[in-house]
């Protein structure tokens, strides 16, 4: 490639992710999934549109799976322990068994309705049966949903795609003919945990760097961070094991660690996460044919109604009813189990593989994610609203940052009054926060306060504290308490534990 064809590659790249991020605001405005703008933006680009042909499965495969554990990377690093803790269960069992029951139920309708063989029928069950973590994140952060709904679907969009992987390697494989149940069970457990294991003690590890280095460039810590985190998916994908659970748990296990400039590294990963999900769908784009779309609507629509309408609420109530979920949850559950990225980059698995329907197939999902999510998308808030699911934010949570001051055994520790928090109005003097830390400046609207004993706080006030690393937790969770309950916090019996999913006061979970 020369110079100047370079520079052409580089204004059509920068122009399609410029474009993407207008689409962003635009999906918004329009109530869409913003997937549905990016494959826009690719079929466009495409030899339909601008005649840009691309017909590479393998590289497609390849970027998308790097750009799915970049989306994981960011969905784990982003949710909260203490909201993802009462969930696991409920999420895990949907990931597993959900998920079976989905692609049983999926490939025995294709197998009776759409006159295709076995393998090719599991193999449609299995590349559409589990929800795409991207499409969840996007689209269910934009409602104030209750956080044990959110929390169970989002983590069970984490965790669903390594069993739906293996699944679909094995079944593209030539061990297909020979598979034996048993084994190919062990496999794919034996998958999961080593999968665990590797994305755990990389996360540790890399915490402990993390914790103890002063870096001399605050930006560097974001890129250690998300870099620790692919080294987990690597390092399992190099062993055998799984991947994707590696990366999410890697994700996880920092986005709840005590990390230097937390805020700061979130929003790189939300923004790598972004330009992810916008090169991946572009990618899909350009890589389906229009031409072909027509021929893979009824397969499409066939696959797609039996995935929502039966698969999908069947798994919903076989896994969630023993957990007491209320079947109105359960109902938003079912229409909220979104496809995305996921289906259509495991069916590029089969393309690569060269099966005889795998052209088929690539084109019944793409189609199929199209069309089920413009009607699912959309209709999200007003089942949200009509099934009771929604809550008002709690505005009186407060947001830590912390950097480290490696010499003194100390971090700084920053943090803004909410709205609504108790914070306001309280002296300084009544915050009784323990020995080893102290406020030692407060930015109000815009003027540097020097604090005293009697300084009050007013919310939006910014605050900045020195503490030593033996009394951080217990900062935390006094100023926490207080925010919530005011001076007289213990006395209420609020003493600043991570209770995200308490239901607030008044109201049923």
């Amino acid at each position: 490639m020369s110079v100047s064809e370079l520079y052409v590659v580089m204004v059509v790249a920068t122009l399609v992710v410029l474009a993407a991020v207008v689409a962003v605001r635009l999906s918004s405005r329009l109530g869409l999934p913003t997937l549905l703008l990016y494959l826009a933006i690719g079929l466009l680009l495409g030899e339909s549109g601008l005649g840009l042909e691309f017909e590479d499965a393998d590289l497609t495969q390849t970027l998308g799976l790097v750009a799915l554990a970049v989306i994981l990377a960011e969905g784990g690093l982003t949710t909260s322990w203490s909201v993802l803790r009462p969930v696991i269960a409920p999420a895990s069992v949907l990931a597993s068994v959900g998920v079976g029951i989905s692609v049983s139920v999926t490939a025995a309708l294709a197998y009776l309705l759409l006159d295709v063989d076995l393998r090719t029928a599991v193999l449609l069950g299995a590349v559409v049966s589990s929800t795409d973590a991207a499409a969840v994140f996007s689209v269910l952060r934009r409602l104030p949903l209750r956080r044990r709904t959110r929390a169970t679907l989002e983590a069970e969009s984490g965790f669903n795609d390594p069993p739906v992987i293996i699944l679909v390697t094995l079944v593209v494989s030539d061990a297909w003919e020979r598979a034996n149940p048993l084994l190919a069970l062990g496999q794919m457990v034996f998958q999961l945990v080593a999968g665990a294991v590797i994305g755990l003690v990389v996360a540790r590890l890399g915490q402990v760097m993390l914790s103890r280095s002063a870096l001399p460039v605050a930006g560097l810590y974001p890129l250690a961070t998300m870099a620790i985190t692919l080294l987990a998916f690597a390092l399992a994908g190099a062993v055998g094991a799984s991947g994707f659970t590696a990366v999410y748990l890697a994700g996880l296990w920092l986005g709840n660690a005590r990390l230097p400039h937390r805020t700061a590294t979130l929003g790189f990963a939300e923004g790598l996460a972004w330009l992810s999900q916008i090169g991946l769908f572009v990618l899909l784009g350009l890589l389906a044919s229009p031409a072909r779309l027509g021929d893979a609507l009824l397969p499409a629509l066939i696959a797609g109604a039996g995935l929502l309408l039966v698969a999908r609420p069947l798994s919903i109530v076989v896994c969630a009813t023993p957990f007491r979920i209320p079947w109105r949850e359960q109902v938003f559950m079912s229409w909220a189990g979104l496809r995305g990225a996921v289906p259509i980059v495991l069916a590029t698995i089969p393309l690569s593989a060269g099966l005889p329907a795998a052209t088929r197939i690539f084109d019944a999902v793409f189609l199929l994610v199209v069309l089920f999510t413009l009607v699912q998308g959309p209709t999200l808030p007003l089942l949200a609203r009509r099934l009771g699911v929604l809550q008002d934010a709690d505005t009186r949570e407060v947001e830590f940052e912390s950097a480290p001051l490696e010499t003194i055994g100390g971090s700084f520790l920053q943090f803004t009054v909410p709205p609504r928090s108790r914070l306001h109005g309280v002296w300084l003097d009544d915050l009784r926060l323990p020995q080893g830390a102290a406020v030692t400046l407060i930015v109000r609207d815009g003027r540097t306060l020097l604090p005293g004993r009697h300084t009050v706080l007013s919310a939006g006030d910014h605050l900045l504290l020195v503490v030593t690393e033996q009394v951080i937790t217990q900062t935390e969770r006094r100023l926490r308490a207080v925010s919530r309950a005011g001076r007289l916090a213990e006395w209420h019996g609020e003493h600043g534990d991570d209770e995200d999913l308490r239901p607030p006061r008044g109201r049923t979970p």
